[in-house]
């Protein structure tokens, strides 16, 4: 008896799939919107706070070491580097229009620091691992790399930063030229759909600057989450076969991968993650995966464009630019000197081996303990 292979099913299905597709991209566009709004929302409810708020934002990151901290901590906490970014763009677009924000020096040590908190999610992917000898070895030590790649560029950058404002000069010069090439004319659209939207909502609490804070780091955090989660569903699964068999062949093409992979799903915790299991399995090498993770930490940054475009403010523009200065400086420095952070990273991942406590001990001390110390204790 023949088999009724049901080929009449097919297109029903592909049309099924299509919908699914289209919904998804519906979706992005959706909460694209709500980022941009949670952004506008944020600017306006700090309108309404007074000089006192601002003498004490002023007082908690005048020093640069409290602030880089402040990074770390925050986006260890939220676990999410574009969140982080999005809110310190957010405040000095406040701050540059009405004072009762950030500064834009104030805001580049924060902006560091959330390069290093964000990689405390690779780190704790690894632990998955845990149970495995060799596997955890190498699933660690990937993980490391891309935490002491941010590490080693914070040590270098941050005093020339503090001492000679570095990243903020080079942040400023670029913007100028965008300035002037009207990049910032970028704005006005997205201005128009959504700041009577954000007055509608602080009218609607009373015009609580808390109330209106609360909602927009809602509203922020949701749409982020969703929207990595719906982009991931419709780009990591197409691509991990794809890059598991032919990207890896050549640093650059490993780089541009990273870059391009991370700006689609926002999130460079989720692109540097996803290729953790990868290395513990043996799949790839840490020297293939360093110049992916390069390349993440540049595609995160498009979460941070996307913010100071909104707002309109040149400020926040800068904050943006001197993120992926700050990533392109690193780089410059490291990718050249990758034995640093791959020789440590394969040092701490041979650790492991005697005591697998040491990984827990590494994440709670540099990621919370340090950078809640060093805030209670100078801030």
């Amino acid at each position: 008896m023949a088999i009724d292979k049901s080929p009449g099913l097919r297109p029903a299905a592909g049309r099924a799939d299509g919908y699914i597709v289209s919904a998804k991209i519906v979706l992005i566009f959706f909460l694209l919107y709500l980022f941009i709004l949670s952004i506008t929302l944020l600017g306006a409810a700090f309108k309404l706070f007074g000089a006192d708020f601002a003498r004490a934002i002023f007082q908690t990151t005048s020093n640069p070491l409290v602030g880089l901290m402040i990074g770390i901590l925050s986006t260890a906490i939220i676990q999410s580097s574009s969140t982080t970014t999005s809110i310190i763009v957010g405040l000095v677009a406040a701050g540059s229009t009405t004072g009762t924000g950030l500064t834009f020096e104030a805001a580049i040590p924060m902006v560091m620091g959330a390069n290093i908190g964000t990689s405390v999610t690779n780190t704790i992917v690894s632990l998955g691992h845990i149970a495995r000898g060799d596997e955890f070895r190498r699933a660690f030590a990937g993980s490391m790399v891309h935490d002491l790649f941010n590490v080693c560029a914070v040590i270098v950058l941050f005093p020339l930063q503090v001492y000679y404002n570095i990243i903020g000069i080079s942040a400023k010069a670029v913007e100028s030229v965008f300035v002037g090439f009207g990049g910032l004319k970028f704005s006005s659209p997205l201005a128009a759909i959504t700041k009577p939207v954000a007055h509608e909502i602080v009218h609607l609490t009373g015009d609580s600057a808390w109330l209106s804070v609360i909602i927009s780091f809602v509203l922020l955090i949701v749409a982020l989450r969703y929207i990595v989660k719906v982009l991931k569903s419709l780009v990591l699964s197409r691509v991990e076969k794809f890059f598991q068999r032919y990207v890896f062949r050549t640093p650059a093409l490993g780089f541009l991968l990273g870059v391009v992979l991370t700006v689609l799903v926002q999130s460079s915790s989720i692109t540097s993650s996803m290729i953790v299991p990868l290395m513990g399995a043996g799949v790839i090498t840490i020297h293939q995966a360093f110049p992916y993770m390069l390349g993440a930490n540049v595609g995160t940054t498009i979460t941070a464009f996307l913010a100071s475009f909104v707002t309109g403010s040149e400020d926040a523009v800068s904050v943006a630019f001197a993120h992926l200065l700050f990533n392109t400086y690193g780089i410059l420095i490291f990718w050249p000197l990758k034995a640093i952070p791959i020789g440590m990273a394969e040092k701490l991942g041979e650790w492991t081996t005697k005591s697998k406590i040491i990984p827990i001990i590494y994440i709670v001390i540099v990621f919370f303990i340090v950078p809640g110390i060093i805030i209670y204790l100078l801030g």
